[in-house]
């Protein structure tokens, strides 16, 4: 049976963002930090109560009630401090504290994306929009918010907080913008939800490599996006089609021994097939119209990873996606994976050319590729390469899984 201690990490992610989203349209992006700390005050609470007097018939309908009360109560307070320090109010007091909290799962569901459009506002810059979508709608900490954009928590800090005052100074509502405007808006709020599903499916904040609860709530609001008519897009389409394909392989990608399992190593068989189909569908979808995003082509790579079967078409139609990609927006990682797509399709020796004009001195997965690269044609660099993954890699199961490809090398040299 599961504790308080266990389920509240969970219920953090999955219910904190729809709370602080529904009180932070409540109250104006005047008073947001009103909302966050009311959320936070509630899972307070709730890790108090449920640690002495066990869980709750229904934890999540306890934590709504919890917040609403206490969102009402913070705003009776108001209104009489209103009334008797700072002078008369023309409307109705009754009427400001006990206006409804509404917690319904449609009020939630319009929240939740009328604040991805607020805070995706051009008045605010883009890293800072992706940063304050992650804290209000995700959840984020400042630190796994300051991993995501290779930064420091000071730094994420003052982003954040010149952020909210800019939407304050300029008045911005939380409301749906005009089409024209979310379409331009589009962008920054996929942005967020690519992040935060990547930072689930290699974290860099945690000693955990795959945390399934990130990359579930990134499928949950991108999702919501293609239920609303305004946003139903090729893009919104092609990254859940890009999610769906990368949770398939959720079961297959750690062992027993918590030990993260590479690609080729796989055990096929603990792929999902029903997410498979479903990133198929979203993939058609995503077809309709003439646009080719990112997402699209990120999708159809990993369309080709469910193909469990090495053939020279898969590895080919793999490397020539990563080609149009790095064409389109460039990124280390993605130059990396094509790196290792090239050695499956023109063999190890090429690869090994193109990898070290990388040079990602910092980058434990880059000196990963490369002792794999060099495994069987030179065992003693590649034994020094991972020997340099080791010192750099930050979770335990990253540092279990080079050690045993060390083993395995060295066992080999006998």
């Amino acid at each position: 049976m599961q504790t308080g201690k266990e389920l509240i990490p969970h219920l953090f992610r999955t219910e904190y963002s729809k709370i602080t989203a529904v009180l932070a349209k409540r109250f104006g992006f005047d008073d947001i930090e009103i909302a966050e700390d009311i959320a936070s005050d509630t899972f307070l609470s709730a890790a108090e109560t449920w640690g002495a007097k066990g869980l709750p018939e229904n934890p999540v309908a306890w934590l709504y009630a919890v917040a609403k009360n206490r969102a009402k109560d913070h705003l009776k307070h108001r209104t009489i401090f209103t009334e008797k320090v700072i002078g008369g109010v023309k409307q109705n007091s009754a009427e400001l504290y006990e206006m409804e909290i509404d917690l319904s799962n449609e009020n939630i569901v319009d929240s939740e994306l009328q604040m991805m459009f607020a805070i995706c506002n051009p008045v605010v810059p883009t890293e800072a929009q992706i940063g304050l979508s992650l804290r209000i709608l995700c959840g984020f900490g400042i630190e796994e918010i300051a991993d995501a954009f290779l930064s420091n928590k000071e730094t994420i800090n003052k982003r954040l907080f010149r952020a909210k005052e800019k939407l304050r100074k300029e008045h911005v509502k939380i409301e749906f913008p005009e089409q024209s405007e979310i379409n331009k808006r589009l962008e920054n709020v996929l942005t967020t939800l690519y992040l935060l599903f990547n930072e689930g499916y290699y974290s860099l904040s945690q000693n955990v490599t795959l945390r399934k609860d990130l990359c579930l709530e990134a499928m949950r609001l991108n999702f919501m996006l293609i239920e609303n008519k305004s946003t139903d897009k090729p893009a919104v389409n092609a990254l859940l089609s890009l999610m769906c394909f990368h949770a398939s392989r959720f079961e297959a990608r750690k062992n027993a021994n918590g030990e993260i399992v590479l690609y080729e190593d796989q055990d096929a068989s603990l792929w999902d097939n029903e997410l498979i189909t479903q990133g198929e569908y979203y993939l058609n979808k995503a077809a309709e119209g003439n646009e080719v995003s990112k997402y699209h082509l990120e999708a159809a790579i990993a369309y080709w990873h469910t193909k469990k079967t090495d053939t020279a078409k898969k590895w080919e139609n793999i490397l020539q996606l990563y080609n149009k990609l790095l064409q389109i927006e460039y990124s280390p990682m993605a130059a990396l994976n094509r790196t290792y797509a090239l050695a499956k399709a023109d063999g190890k020796q090429i690869a090994i050319n193109e990898a070290e004009k990388l040079k990602l001195a910092a980058n434990h997965l880059y000196y990963s590729l490369l002792g794999y690269l060099y495994t069987d044609i030179d065992n003693e660099k590649a034994v020094s390469h991972l020997k340099t993954a080791l010192k750099l890699a930050k979770s335990k199961a990253d540092k279990l899984t080079i050690e045993k490809n060390i083993n395995k090398i060295l066992m080999l040299r006998g």
